[in-house]
């Protein structure tokens, strides 16, 4: 989500992607007379890249979340620039989305068309969601019911990018703005925030406060330690892990961390410096069952933004071809 390197924006409340009148139209059964074993087919093909690959978890997440806040979970950002059109993926927010991620929908597109009865019948976007689900399970965070009928966007433009998604440093207000925009609110931000209890983030994306003088919120031994895994001047490309306890497993460690002073970024560490959202960590902290439920809720609002039915998108045949 917010975890790796780029240059971020910060917009206004403008207009809610939130609309009713088209997730009212996903259903948990969506494919059930057009491919009812979409999800057994998606999950196999998942579960055969997480054992290959275990930074698919987070690439996958960061993805999904990359996508729903711009334009919709639509799949629009898995687009490939062409000719005039520079797509959303080459942004530079989302040069830094692992490919991983990307890889794991294409593998699993590809199962899902290898069944004569699903070619070209479920949508990228479907499979994106199904996909972020799958991964967080085998992490071993929840497992939960996706809806399902999204169709696949018809636009792709790097310009849409500018201002949607957060940055590193963003204040609680900020955060809280730009997830307000998606229909979401501030228990659901903290909520999804946790995403980075698995992943990675770039040197970059924390530097400034590790430097010369050390941010105050920072617990100083787990700052000498970044400072020792980045040093000055370091390879922009070096990067550590989100969760300095346990980086692969899908748990509520995120708000432990936070309670101790080790939240890598400050846009994580201002959940527990900030009095309006402590409460929220505290609890998560104290509860792994209430934290897995109120992310199931928030992730499952997530995938309700901007979803496009009827005209307003199709079934790409390649998810990185507009057609």
């Amino acid at each position: 989500m917010r975890e790796l390197q780029g240059i971020f924006f910060l917009f206004p409340i403008t207009l809610c992607l939130f609309s009713q009148s088209a997730y009212s139209q996903l259903t948990q059964n969506y494919y059930a007379n057009i491919c009812p074993n979409v999800e057994s087919i998606v999950r196999a093909a998942v579960t055969k890249k997480f054992l290959e690959t275990p930074i698919t978890v987070g690439a996958t997440v960061r993805l999904f979340f990359h996508d729903c806040f711009v334009q919709g979970c639509d799949a629009s950002v898995m687009v490939a620039s062409s000719g005039n059109n520079t797509a959303e993926k080459d942004h530079a927010i989302n040069l830094s989305l692992a490919g991983d991620g990307f890889d794991t929908v294409i593998r699993a597109r590809a199962a899902v068309d290898a069944v004569p009865q699903c070619t070209n019948k479920v949508s990228c976007a479907d499979i994106l969601a199904m996909a972020t689900r799958d991964v967080i399970a085998l992490s071993g965070g929840p497992s939960y019911a996706v809806e399902l009928g999204r169709l696949d966007g018809l636009r792709s433009s790097a310009t849409d990018v500018n201002g949607m998604l957060p940055g590193p440093d963003s204040s609680l207000d900020q955060l809280t703005n730009m997830f307000a925009v998606n229909g979401l609110s501030m228990s659901d931000m903290i909520a999804l925030s946790a995403a980075h209890t698995i992943g990675f983030a770039h040197c970059t994306t924390f530097s400034n406060r590790i430097g010369s003088t050390v941010d105050p919120t920072m617990d100083p031994t787990y700052a000498s330690q970044l400072q020792g895994a980045c040093p000055a001047n370091a390879n922009p490309n070096l990067a550590v892990g989100l969760d300095p306890v346990s980086p692969r497993t899908f748990d509520n460690q995120y708000y432990k961390n936070l309670q101790q002073g080790m939240g890598l970024l400050k846009s994580d560490q201002v959940l527990f410096t900030d009095t309006r959202s402590r409460p929220f960590v505290n609890a998560w902290a104290r509860s792994e069952a209430g934290f897995q439920r109120a992310f199931v809720a928030a992730i499952t609002k997530l995938g309700r933004v901007g979803v496009k039915t009827g005209a307003t998108g199709n079934i790409r045949q390649n998810c990185a071809v507009l057609s």
